[in-house]
């Protein structure tokens, strides 16, 4: 069995996350297609995602520019129910492999929870019927619209259903943000531009049509991807970015089955090496050794796709996890020096970025990271970013 270690898994890391101080991407999609895909729950960790790696740090103006204009990202509902920004040519790739089981589930809760709350007579006829309308008039506003203009165009967005029924959170809430959750994880729409900066998490909605370009070759419209054609290609993209690692960290990370992960592997023909202390899955032809990337640092944000790219982090974070993430697991802002979180940041008010190291880095790495930080600071120039998920030394530092 070929032998891949922790060493060459952190240098790995760093050479095709962008991490190393040559060889960065030099675009937002550049960033995006090393990463797979960009967590974008919290809007904020898509652009300091971006400035991390980036050869030359992107505005945040350039960054929206790839964004909205150009329109070579997609913001959709993805692994794990979780909202991503994903390179446009990987939207079948994740819409098929991933995101139409979440559709499906989606549009199930929403007709159970029509049908106990006992407001419509027909929950499956009626809804469809609310969603033909709702893209009816996203088209009759030139194909995109807020969610406000749209409950206001069809009054039934605005059905009220009871939830937790009989907890002491019981309480209602109108249908409009379920449907058009159900509405972009099949697909036909898309969240576009936000409603405010580039900190907001309200955006308008667009009709998929309008906003995604055709594909090269238009045959390719008329044959979309099987489920399992589309799994293992997306498992071939996160190995190529994450591998070596054990299959349960790719099972984590896309929420599919075990039986799901093992099918793709094979249909890739992924070898299995030894990690030191387990077994790992790795690509036929990627078993080689990754040149030593030299000495570099980083700031990643609060979700960061290489913090978040594993479910056993122990490789990378040591004893640091209870310090750096919450309690569900969303990690916040860390520190990273050759490979290993030592530490994690915040913005304090007044816009300066603090700094705790959790272990002795010595003096010249300490000087690295102090020097990152205060880049990190000018290119925030003033604006405010705290986390969505607030974590113990964040939230300490911050204050």
């Amino acid at each position: 069995m070929n032998r891949l270690d922790t060493a060459e898994r952190r240098r790995r890391l760093a050479a095709r996350h962008g991490l190393q101080l040559s060889g960065r991407p030099q675009d937002t999609v550049g960033v995006a297609r090393r990463l797979v895909a960009l967590h974008a729950t919290d809007p904020a960790t898509v652009f300091l995602t971006v400035r991390a790696r980036t050869a030359e740090p992107l505005t945040s103006a350039a960054i929206e520019h790839s964004l909205y204009e150009r329109r070579e990202l997609v913001r959709m509902l993805a692994m794990r129910r979780t909202v991503f920004v994903i390179p446009a040519e990987s939207v079948p790739v994740v819409q098929m492999s991933t995101t139409e089981r979440i559709a499906r589930a989606q549009r199930a809760l929403l007709l159970k929870l029509l049908g106990e709350t006992g407001v419509v007579a027909a929950p499956e006829s009626w809804l469809a019927d609310v969603e033909r309308s709702v893209l009816g008039a996203l088209a009759n506003r030139g194909g995109t619209a807020t969610a406000a203009e749209l409950s206001g165009d069809e009054p039934r967005l605005r059905t009220s259903v009871l939830l937790a029924e009989g907890k002491p959170y019981e309480g209602r809430q109108n249908i409009t943000s379920r449907v058009l959750l159900v509405l972009a994880a099949h697909g036909q729409i898309v969240r576009g531009r936000p409603l405010g900066s580039w900190l907001s998490q309200q955006y308008r909605w667009t009709l998929a049509g309008h906003w995604l370009p055709g594909p090269a070759d238009p045959a390719a419209a008329a044959a979309p991807l099987s489920e399992a054609v589309a799994r293992a290609e997306l498992a071939r993209q996160w190995l190529a970015a994450y591998g070596p690692a054990p299959l349960a960290d790719l099972k984590w990370w896309t929420g599919w089955t075990m039986t799901q992960v093992r099918q793709a592997a094979v249909d890739l023909g992924a070898v299995e090496v030894d990690l030191a202390d387990r077994t790992g899955a790795a690509l036929p032809d990627d078993l080689a050794v990754t040149p030593d990337p030299g000495p570099w640092v980083a700031l990643l944000p609060a979700l960061d796709p290489t913090v978040m790219g594993w479910s056993d982090r122990s490789w990378f974070l040591g004893p640091h996890g209870h310090a750096l993430f919450d309690s569900n697991g969303n990690a916040g802002p860390t520190v990273w020096l050759n490979g290993r979180i030592v530490g994690g940041w915040a913005q304090r008010g007044d816009g300066d970025i603090a700094v705790r190291l959790l272990e002795d880095t010595g003096a010249d790495a300490a000087a690295l990271i102090e020097t990152e930080a205060a880049r990190v600071g000018s290119w925030l120039a003033g604006v405010r970013v705290v986390p969505r998920f607030r974590t113990p030394t964040e939230r300490e530092l911050s204050g």
